[in-house]
């Protein structure tokens, strides 16, 4: 008799499982159908848009165009337990390059006034020392309405789970996304239940190094995976710059007077002159990156949405990736298939190498 419960125990647990919407770590099914969603829409390296095989999701909702060419769709599993909100990249226009363009850094809780009439309140880090790229806090806080709205009512209709995506910058899009969603959660303004899970696939680099960790530790235990196929040069930007004041306040480079203080005079006076001369480099290299793509492409972005205020810019350019990393790394066979090709900046970008790289190491 107890055989025959443990085993009646044993076949509940497993169908329990197998019923569960959503399960941490990377899942190369999951990734697949999730890559297929992000090229139903146009992106900015292609002429024309590729239609791939959604496998088991549907689309029940696509967004209108909002701020600098943004629109997202959620897509719901065919078992009805699991939506993704899918987020679109890159299209060729103007503004949507100047998204990725703009990209001087804001703190990461704030808000943006994206209208005369409408201010976008929002937070994805904890962290007082997080910053993030404008630009596309600009692009979420234009879609976060809709966004929301639609999670409302999905979960009215019983979904739970959720899983954020998109490829290029739809990706970066995705992973400001989770960290907004998460932080509303945890504020009780979404329902407490919501699970949140996060495939943003070649996506180049959101925030510095506190944004990092605090995305980090937000999303543990295989919650957020960035995709990264290694021949790509998407993710490896935007350029990066630390300065001393990038590090934690307890380090030693804030003590240099009190180590070289130590030191004989020609010493002293030789040591300091290089750390100031190091330290100059970095400062103004910040500081002509915010001027460029911080005030100057603020003023162009204004030509589309007139009635942006211009935030207040951190002094910050240190960027980092964020997400655990599922690295695709290309061999001789696939460089038989895509090879390098300065023609072709994009080759390794799209949909056909990184579903290749995907399909050889996470097979079904």
């Amino acid at each position: 008799m107890n055989k025959k419960w443990l085993l009646i125990g044993a076949i509940l647990l497993t169908h329990v499982a197998s019923a569960q919407a959503l399960l941490p770590g990377f899942n190369g099914k999951e990734y697949l159908d999730i890559l297929a969603i992000s090229f139903q829409r146009y992106d900015s390296a292609m002429e024309e848009p590729h239609t791939a095989v959604v496998g088991r999701y549907f689309r029940i909702f696509q967004s209108s165009e909002v701020g600098l060419k943004n629109r997202w769709g959620l897509w719901m599993r065919d078992d009805n337990q699991v939506a993704v909100i899918s987020i679109r990249g890159t299209v060729p226009a103007l503004q949507s390059w100047l998204e990725n363009f703009y990209s001087a850094m804001i703190s990461a809780t704030g808000s943006l006034q994206l209208t005369d009439s409408t201010k976008f309140e929002y937070q994805v880090a904890s962290d007082a020392k997080a910053a993030v790229h404008v630009g596309w806090m600009i692009g979420l806080g234009s879609m976060a309405p809709t966004m929301l709205e639609q999670m409302r009512i999905a979960y009215a209709k019983g979904v739970r789970s959720f899983i954020v995506s998109g490829h290029s910058q739809g990706g970066a899009l995705s992973l400001l996304a989770t960290s907004y969603l998460h932080y509303l959660i945890e504020k009780g303004t979404l329902p407490k239940d919501m699970v949140i899970k996060s495939y943003c696939s070649a996506a180049p680099k959101v925030g510095n190094l506190y944004f990092a960790y605090d995305y980090d530790f937000i999303t543990r235990n295989g919650w957020a995976f960035t995709i990264v196929n290694a021949a790509d040069w998407v993710p490896e930007s935007l350029f990066s710059i630390q300065r001393i004041s990038d590090f934690n306040p307890v380090n030693p480079f804030v003590h240099t007077d009190e180590i070289f203080g130590k030191q004989k005079l020609l010493i002293r006076w030789y040591l300091r002159s290089k750390y100031n001369q190091m330290n100059r480099v970095t400062r103004k290299a910040q500081q002509c990156f915010e001027d460029i793509l911080g005030g100057k492409a603020y003023a162009y972005t204004k030509k589309f949405l007139p009635q942006l205020k211009e935030p207040s810019y951190v002094e910050t350019g240190n960027y980092q990736r964020a997400g655990v990393p599922i690295v695709l790394q290309p061999d001789s066979v696939y460089y038989d298939k895509f090879p390098n090709d300065a023609k072709n900046i994009f080759i390794h970008h799209l949909i056909e190498p990184y579903r290749m790289l995907a399909e050889k190491y996470y097979p079904e």
